[in-house]
């Protein structure tokens, strides 16, 4: 069976409602903070670790890819929030899919602009963190916890993510 496609779109608020947050640090800032030094883009996600979770913070360095981008895997954190601040400008995909009864459904890809990152929602299937450039460092903010927060699915066809 052949790979079905999909196109990127531009990652908007509106458009990534459904899964998440987008976090955009465009624009002027909500407040200004630390004696008019400092703009303040102020509770831009909601952060959810669940009863038994808390926040933690971590860097990953992610492997940069290049469109068309082969997608085979989506997974979720039925636990918690996860979002993913890039720690550059460069753009990279945001890859989402509509929950249809504990599997996922189509697929949307979705590219960032400068100065944006993402908070998926608990329980929202995603692609993993895909760099479109080197070096791929993000700080992540999830849930740290005992109880397991990951499930994945392998997609069988795979998509293929045009430009």
């Amino acid at each position: 069976m052949s790979p079905r496609e999909i196109t990127v779109q531009p990652l908007t608020a509106d458009a990534f409602a459904p899964f998440g947050e987008v976090l955009d640090a465009s624009g002027a800032p909500d407040r200004i903070i630390n004696a008019g030094l400092c703009g303040r883009h102020h509770d831009l996600a909601k952060l959810d670790f669940g009863p038994d979770g808390r926040a933690g913070i971590s860097i990953f360095n992610a492997q940069a890819r290049s469109l068309p981008y082969q997608l085979d895997l989506l997974e979720r954190h039925p636990e918690g929030s996860q979002a993913f601040l890039p720690l550059t400008g460069a753009p990279f995909l945001v890859i989402v899919a509509p929950d249809e009864g504990d599997t996922p459904g189509t697929p949307l890809a979705f590219l960032t602009a400068p100065h944006q990152g993402v908070n998926f929602h608990r329980g929202t299937w995603h692609g993993v963190l895909t760099p479109l450039a080197e070096p791929g460092l993000f700080a992540v903010v999830d849930r740290i916890g005992t109880s397991p927060n990951l499930d994945e699915y392998p997609l069988d066809p795979p998509y293929v993510i045009k430009g």
